[in-house]
């Protein structure tokens, strides 16, 4: 069957939902078509069972850490209910997204799409014409070139275990291992993560990075850094594997090796040659609109998209700047210079703006403010030992440039800091003499991170 519309969408992620839905509130007929079952990334396979494990994972560390300070008796992690509760949150959604699409009169499609032109997809026996067609595909792991790839585990499969192995290893040094690796050790695994470089978590400040490495080995995490992968082969006693530099090689054994080294645009398989549409090493070629370079009917949104961090919050805003852009012409850019972003891990670790690096790359003058808040009351009281920061300040201006945190709630006070970013906030703007933050919180501890730069 062949049919015609204003929008196609291809992915049923926030990104491919929202532009949906949006263009079809704006009167447009719009189709939306998936590979796999409605819900996308963060809903099924991302942040909300993510939250749901480190949620756990939360509890066990607090009850833990204060053990001797007023709390006793054992508490741990039951793997197969912990399980299916994460299935009570992700199994409704396919149906109620899908429902939800046909009642606002989206049609919905699944199967795998692929260009048929410029301005055409087929999915199964079916052709799709469009005047707009928006690639939302999410990503999917990094491909690994090494012997036994494909013994390991993804990582959108490690919500969904039945049971917890005794002994893994994550691949990568990034946010999926660490997430991960959290909930592992505190259900009772023997975990170990293998970096290639010798710099875990990259993205964020390396000071900040170091604490949460020491607290990761507080737990028993066996964190190793310079071990690139050489393979990975079965044996009688679970899985061998073989990590390092050349002529330094080590080896390790484990029950179950997850992939955790990162993920690119799940574009193979769109046949983006017969649409036209341009492409690099990375993904697919867009300019600032968020539209391809070579086909001007195609727009990408979210993890699909090269240029995008791959946070959900931005696959929205992406989403929003794509649809703006439908309706409207050319009249948004993507702006990603303020993007904050956590690791979910216990303590959790939250950045926004530059780091040091960045900001001596730009040639920016700034100065540091760098402290531990163990000693804070607030963090006292729930045993938080590894609570720290790091703010960056213009010196002249006194405007905030980045923020680095670790300990509890810092998912929340990130956003403080981006808000201020944002808008060219000084940290005068941010003291008791601006704002009387709520007592006692950990929002209120930012007063203590930023008056030392005040007096400056």
């Amino acid at each position: 069957m062949e049919r015609e519309y204003d929008v196609v969408v291809i992915g049923t992620g926030v990104a491919g939902s929202d532009i949906a839905w949006h263009c079809r509130d704006a009167g447009l007929t719009v189709a939306i078509a998936d590979q796999r079952i409605y819900g996308g990334t963060c809903a099924l396979r991302g942040c909300v069972p993510k939250r749901v494990l480190a949620s756990a994972a939360g509890a066990v560390a607090c009850a833990r850490d204060l053990e001797g300070k007023g709390v006793s008796g054992e508490v741990a992690v039951d793997w197969p209910e912990l399980v299916a509760f994460v299935r009570s949150f992700t199994d409704p959604i396919p149906r109620r997204k899908e429902e939800g699409f046909r009642g606002a009169g989206i049609h919905t499609y699944h199967g795998f799409a692929r260009f048929a032109g410029k301005n055409r997809v087929t999915v199964g026996g079916d052709t799709l014409t469009a005047r707009h067609i928006v690639i939302a595909t999410g990503a999917k792991p990094r491909p690994l070139d090494v012997p036994g790839a494909d013994l390991m585990t993804p990582s959108d499969d490690f919500f969904y275990l039945e049971s917890l192995p005794e002994r893994i290893i994550f691949v990568g040094g990034g946010y999926i291992s660490f997430e991960f690796a959290h909930v592992a050790a505190r259900a009772g695994s023997k975990v170990t993560i293998l970096q290639r470089s010798g710099r875990m978590l990259s993205g964020f400040d390396p000071d900040i990075v170091d604490r949460l490495v020491l607290a990761s080995g507080e737990i028993g995490i066996d964190v190793q850094v310079n071990m690139p992968l050489i393979s990975i082969e079965k044996n009688a006693d679970g899985l061998r594997v073989r990590a390092g530099k050349e002529g330094e090689e080590r080896t390790f054994h484990a029950d179950m090796v997850v992939h955790g080294a990162g993920r690119v645009p799940a574009v193979e398989g769109l046949d983006l040659a017969a649409g036209e549409v341009e492409t690099d090493r990375r993904g697919i070629v867009v300019d600032d609109h968020l539209r391809s370079v070579s086909n001007p009917s195609v727009y990408v949104a979210g993890d699909a998209n090269q240029r995008s961090p791959q946070l959900t919050p931005v696959a929205v805003m992406d989403a929003h700047i794509v649809v703006d852009n439908i309706l409207h012409g050319d009249t948004r850019v993507a702006d990603y210079s303020v993007v904050p972003s956590a690791v979910f891990t216990t303590p959790p670790l939250a950045s926004v703006g530059l780091t040091e690096a960045a900001a001596k790359e730009k040639g920016i003058p700034y100065v540091v403010n760098a402290g531990d808040l163990s000693g804070r009351f607030t963090n006292r009281s729930i045993g938080q030992r590894h609570v720290g920061y790091k703010l960056l300040v213009e010196s002249d201006s006194h405007r905030i440039l980045g923020a680095h945190l670790i300990g509890p709630n810092v998912g929340e006070v990130i956003n403080i800091f981006a808000l201020a970013i944002r808008h060219g906030l000084k940290v005068e703007d941010l003291t008791l003499d601006a704002i009387p933050w709520a007592y006692p919180s950990s929002t209120y501890d930012v007063i203590h991170m930023v008056y030392p730069l005040v007096r400056k």
